[in-house]
Order: C-alpha cells, then sequence, then structure tokens
C-alpha cells in the first residue's frame, strides 16, 4: 500500500516544478521586436536590420526593427521602458537618449539606471564632419574660416535637441570659436537627407550612415572624430590632424530590455547576440561600414552608460547646452 502513495507525491512535485521550467524554456514564445527610437535610415537603424534576420535564425522567432522616432529617441525608449519585461520587447539605445538627455531634461519620462537592464553594447564608432558639397570648405580649417567670416550664417544638422551629433557640434563651435546655426531633426537619416538636398550645410554624423553620401559625393567628408583615421574613409583626416587636437567624439547603440526582465532571459539574450556579432560576415559588413564590434557583458555595458552619462553632464555644463 505504500507504493501508491509514494507514486502520488513524485507526480504532485514532478507538476509543481513544471511551469517554471516550461516558462524558461518556452522564450521566445512569439515575435520580438527591437524598438529603434528613430526614423528609418539612421545609424541605429542599419545597425538593427544588420542583425534582425541573423536573430530570428537563432532564437527561432521573428525579430523585426520597429521604428518608434520622436523627442530625440525619447519616444522609443518610453515605449521600453513601459514594456511587459518578458523579453519580446528590446531597445536598440543609442548614446544621446541614454546618457544625454537625462542631463538636458528633468521630466524625462523614464530612468536609463531604472527602467532598462542592459544585454550588450553592440558597436560603437566615430563622427565625421561633413558638408553640403556646395559649401566651399575643402578642410575643418576652411570650414572655421568661412563660418567666422559669416558669423550665424552658417547652420548644422543633427538628429534632435540631445542626440549625439548635437552635443558634437556644439563642442566643435566652442572648440572652433565660431557660431553655427542648430536645425534638429528627427533623427540622423531626415538630418542627413537635410544636407543632401542643401537645406542643412553642416553635421557631425556616426560615419554609417554618412557613408554611401560620402562615397557618391552628394556629401564632402572634411574629417573623422576618431583618434586614428578609419578604415572605410582612409583618406579623411582626424580631427585631431586637422587643426583640432582634442576633439574626440563616438557613437554607438546597444540592447537593452525592461527592468525586471529575468535575468534567464538576458542571458539567452546576450548569448545569442555575442554569436551573431561575432559571425564572420556580420562583423566584416559592420567593420566595412566604420563600426567596431563590441558585443560586451551586461555589467560591462552598465558601467558604460553610467561612465558616458557623467562625461557628458561634465560636457554640457561645460559648453552651457540648455533643452530646445
Amino acid at each position: 500500500m505504500k507504493r501508491p502513495v509514494i507514486v502520488v507525491c513524485s507526480v504532485v512535485i514532478t507538476c509543481t516544478l513544471c511551469p517554471a521550467i516550461a516558462s524558461e524554456n518556452a522564450y521566445p514564445s512569439r515575435p520580438i521586436r527591437i524598438v529603434d527610437p528613430f526614423p528609418p535610415g539612421g545609424p541605429s537603424d542599419i545597425v538593427g536590420r544588420s542583425l534582425s534576420q541573423k536573430l530570428t535564425e537563432a532564437l527561432g522567432q521573428t525579430v523585426v526593427v520597429d521604428n518608434r522616432g520622436g523627442a530625440s529617441g525619447i519616444v522609443g525608449c518610453e515605449i521600453v521602458a513601459k514594456a511587459a519585461p518578458d523579453g519580446h520587447t528590446l531597445l536598440l539605445g543609442p548614446s544621446g537618449a541614454l546618457t544625454i538627455q537625462p542631463t538636458l531634461n528633468a521630466k524625462l519620462p523614464y530612468d536609463p539606471q531604472r527602467d532598462f537592464e542592459t544585454v550588450s553594447q553592440l558597436t560603437s564608432g566615430p563622427q565625421v564632419i561633413a558638408v553640403n558639397p556646395a559649401v566651399p570648405a575643402k578642410s575643418v580649417q576652411d570650414l572655421i574660416a568661412l563660418a567666422k567670416a559669416k558669423p550665424g550664417q552658417l547652420n548644422y544638422a543633427s538628429g534632435g535637441a540631445g542626440t549625439a551629433n548635437h552635443l558634437a557640434a556644439e563642442v566643435f563651435k566652442l572648440a572652433a570659436g565660431v557660431n553655427i546655426v542648430h536645425i534638429p531633426y528627427k533623427g540622423t537619416g531626415p538630418a542627413l537627407t537635410s544636407i543632401l538636398s542643401g537645406e542643412s550645410q553642416m553635421i557631425i554624423s556616426s560615419l554609417l550612415p554618412a557613408l554611401p553620401h560620402l562615397k557618391s559625393g552628394k556629401m564632402r567628408a572634411l574629417a573623422v572624430t576618431s583618434t586614428s583615421r578609419s578604415s572605410a574613409v582612409p583618406d579623411v583626416p582626424t580631427a585631431a590632424e586637422s587643426g583640432l587636437p582634442k576633439f574626440e567624439t563616438s557613437s554607438w547603440h546597444g540592447i537593452l530590455v525592461p527592468a525586471k526582465t529575468p535575468r534567464a532571459i538576458i542571458t539567452r539574450l546576450h548569448g545569442e547576440l555575442v554569436k551573431v556579432l561575432n559571425l564572420p560576415d556580420v562583423r566584416e559588413r559592420l567593420t566595412a561600414q566604420g563600426l567596431n564590434v563590441v558585443a560586451s557583458t551586461p555589467q560591462e555595458f552598465a558601467a558604460y552608460i553610467k561612465s558616458e552619462t557623467v562625461k557628458y553632464a561634465r560636457v554640457i555644463k561645460q559648453v552651457g547646452i540648455k533643452a530646445e
């Protein structure tokens, strides 16, 4: 008579453990969306679409990029901050919305430290100082001379107030001692379009989305903002070589998820992202476009965001940038 009792208890214990095991093994259980806080055509969009198909194959569920531009990346970040913490809504985090906006915007609808969990930094890369070909400047020094001769008459485009290219241009103005008017757009893609059309004259853009226009001659590169020349545009000098020895900026992107996402899901996502980023064709594609593959751990990425926030806060105070 004892054996049936043992069998019944065994069944109860097994069934009690099943939901937890099934929940962990079921991820992902439906399509995953990567929210890009900017319109199509920008650097984050290009990075996201370079990874989405490979992640679809790795995770066994469709992974799509969902462009939610607006308010310099704030709209998309808020969407992810308020999403269910189940790993099915990811943020393609841009540097500005996570490290610049917290200093500029006292009413930010999310807290980058509190409302997100980091998964991995994906890439980093230089920015490029570029102009419309009609601008009579063939070098950074030409541009500075032109701006000084016509104070307040030149303008520069950015992906929005508080974005990385906005801050870079303001630092450039300070370093060069020039007055160039800011024209904010809803993302780097529209900002680049304004340069191509001649609506705006100058931009400091991530190299990635600008590269096709530089190679076609529709935009003119004056300098890259890294410490060494980029293999993607080896003939373009650095800002330091162009007479601005302390001018160095970069842009980066990474994947984050809503706070309270289970650690097992973050670990799975991180592992698959690292595998995809290290695929030879993916790495070659990103490197050819001037990007460095990072593939950091969640802890490394979190520490990097904190350090970048401190750095930008110091720059914002020094330059005197105000929210627009």
